[in-house]
């Protein structure tokens, strides 16, 4: 039997993109207000905007519990999988690594843990190589491997419409949140070696897509790409971003996913989200 897949909720792949790569996905925990939930399946991101949009607001994630994934490995094991690569949201940005580490390290070498050093389909694209790669028969370390090699090849770029969701979860300094929301712009962040980190500033929401754009195209070089769009609450602006990078990008573009994050994501980052992942297939 193949070797198996894990990750997690928050790579956002639709319920079809998970069956057709027999992905088996671990859900982070969320409280929303004291309302505690599963993202993606007790919690959806229609819960965080409205928990988000309120005056007072509490919201907080957690990560699997080192046990969750245990047993999650001894089923697929159980089941007949010649072994498990488990790929995950940044270390750098949530303990699920750690708790995964944990877990695998009672199965003797036969799971393999992956830090994807990134979110949403910067963790979608890991884990849909891997998935690939085991349907194609590689071997636990090659599966690993092709996730990795995923890994390198994703960059993510997003833009947010206040620091002020990323400074309360800790995402980000104090000082770049001030720094940030004191000149009344629009940051652009984006996620080098897995933490998130302020790369520019712009004016307005326009000019923030706008500026996505120009950073995917860079991001990619010459090479031909798959795309992620995420939003939160912000449909027509992931339809704008993605017709303008369709256009950018022209016969150079394959692959393209576009989902609303979910309620870990949208706790961090707040309405208003826009964000493009670029994988180069070269």
């Amino acid at each position: 039997m193949p070797v198996a897949v894990v990750t997690d909720s928050t790579a956002y792949l639709s319920p079809e993109l998970v069956q057709r790569h027999h992905l088996t996905v671990v859900p982070l925990t969320v409280v929303l207000n004291g309302a505690e939930g599963l993202e993606g399946v007790d919690t959806q991101p229609a819960d965080a905007t409205r928990a988000l949009s309120g005056r007072r607001v509490s919201a907080t994630t957690s990560r699997p519990a080192p046990e969750q994934f245990a047993r999650t490995y001894r089923q697929l094991l159980d089941a007949g999988a010649d072994g498990v690569v488990s790929v995950h949201i940044s270390a750098g940005l949530s303990g699920t690594v750690e708790a995964a580490q944990l877990a695998a390290a009672d199965f003797d070498g036969r799971v393999e843990v992956v830090d994807s050093r990134s979110t949403g389909m910067g963790l979608g694209f890991p884990a849909i190589a891997a998935a690939t790669a085991a349907e194609a028969g590689a071997d636990l370390n090659g599966v690993r491997d092709a996730a990795l090699a995923a890994v390198a090849h994703t960059t993510v770029w997003f833009y947010v419409d206040t620091l002020e969701f990323l400074r309360r979860g800790g995402r980000i300094n104090a000082a770049e949140a001030l720094f940030g929301t004191a000149l009344s712009v629009k940051p652009i962040m984006h996620m080098p070696d897995g933490a998130i980190v302020l790369r520019e500033k712009v004016r307005t929401a326009s000019r923030g897509v706008a500026r996505l754009v120009d950073l995917a195209v860079e991001a990619a070089g010459d090479d031909d790409v798959d795309l992620g769009v995420h939003h939160l609450a912000a449909p027509q602006r992931a339809e704008a971003l993605l017709a303008a990078l369709t256009e950018r990008f022209g016969d150079r573009l394959h692959d393209t996913y576009v989902s609303e994050a979910g309620a870990v994501v949208a706790a961090h980052a707040g309405p208003g989200l826009a964000c493009v992942v670029v994988h180069r297939r070269s």
